[in-house]
């Protein structure tokens, strides 16, 4: 494995990569700040699937239904988990804002010490005995989704030197079809490794950026019970959310 960069470098490469910017929606498949997006984006055209896999409709749930505890990540085993309790809600739409129905949303994330619950996480940190970090739920009439789970942790990865990925939660959705599956990231607001984190910082247009950044709001906190934010996920048009195409 090559020497990991240090920040200096890294800081450096992404400068030079947004001064060169065209404005496109989705920064490059193989950015060189984000090492390992090297490795693993196509570097063949890709292979139209027959035209039957696409019309596969989704959502596709797999051995069971979705139900309200999948929703709410910290009802999911018999204590309770070790964090600070959030809500994060908001609406999928399609570019002209009407909602998404019937959307099958799903999440994933680190626990609140920055810890996943995978055998090849050997972050030393303490693992959650009552909270496994997925979910899933179902949009409504107005494309509406809600979470209730623990805020997660930062925590290292061998990017570069010291690095540190900035608290989130992975999405995913689908399109208008089970081929078209859709991950991207939800950030926090003020939180202080956005300059030095190299998957953010690739997205380089600064708008599309702040979009994956969910805004606190207290209407949605519940008294003494969690703290609420919102979130919106656009599918296609020019103000899309930023995916993570390729990668």
């Amino acid at each position: 494995m090559p020497e990991p960069l240090s920040q200096e470098t890294i800081s450096r490469e992404i400068a030079e990569l947004a001064a060169r910017s065209d404005g496109a929606d989705h920064p490059a498949r193989d950015y060189p700040p984000y090492r390992s997006s090297g490795l693993r984006h196509p570097h063949r055209p890709l292979v139209a699937p027959p035209e039957a896999y696409a019309e596969l409709r989704g959502p596709v749930f797999g051995a069971s239904d979705v139900t309200p505890l999948d929703a709410d990540l910290t009802r999911q085993h018999a204590g309770e988990p070790l964090g600070e309790r959030i809500t994060v809600t908001g609406r999928v739409t399609d570019r002209d804002g009407r909602p998404v129905r019937g959307q099958l949303v799903e999440v994933w994330q680190a626990n609140a010490s920055g810890r996943y619950p995978h055998q090849r996480d050997q972050h030393p940190a303490p693992l959650d005995p009552n909270f496994t970090g997925t979910g899933r739920c179902l949009t409504d009439a107005d494309g509406r989704y809600a979470f209730t789970t623990i805020k997660p942790g930062a925590y290292p990865w061998k990017n570069h030197v010291n690095a540190w990925r900035p608290a989130h939660i992975h999405f995913s959705v689908f399109g208008t079809a089970f081929a078209q599956r859709l991950v991207t990231q939800m950030y926090f607001p003020g939180d202080p490794l956005f300059p030095y984190d190299p998957i953010l910082q690739s997205v380089t247009d600064d708008k599309a950026r702040e979009r994956l950044v969910a805004a606190y709001d207290h209407e949605l906190s519940q008294p003494e019970w969690s703290l609420g934010y919102r979130w919106d996920i656009v599918l296609d048009g020019p103000s899309a959310t930023w995916m993570e195409e390729g990668r």
